[in-house]
């Protein structure tokens, strides 16, 4: 399995195949996603690339990092592994309580 590389600061034009094609001139590219935001299918402006070696990836992060690509500087670099996240459930009386009282008499 190759290195995940994140891709930082894309315009919001660009898509999975434009990564592809842009990262496959340094190696062999397994995947390529945009970030999208769920509600709307918009990209978020970031993404991340997974090629098939981990020469390969530093190859493209050392070339492509600060260049500019559709207008704007890329922030190209191994992708960290994700966080995990926090536990972010409402718990409590979700909002609508009066103290648990009853307003009736």
């Amino acid at each position: 399995m190759g290195k995940k590389i994140y891709i930082g600061n894309l315009s919001y034009s660009v898509n999975d195949q434009d990564l592809t094609d842009l990262f496959s001139q340094f190696g062999q590219v397994e995947s390529a996603r945009i970030v999208t935001d769920r509600d709307s299918g918009r990209s978020k402006g970031f993404a991340f690339v997974e090629m098939s070696t981990d020469t390969e990836a530093s190859d493209a992060i050392a070339k492509l990092n600060g260049q500019d690509y559709s207008g704007r500087a890329m922030n190209v670099s191994e992708a960290k592994p994700m966080a995990p996240r926090e536990n972010r459930g409402g718990g409590g009386r979700g909002g609508f309580g009066g103290g648990g009282r009853s307003n009736r008499y």
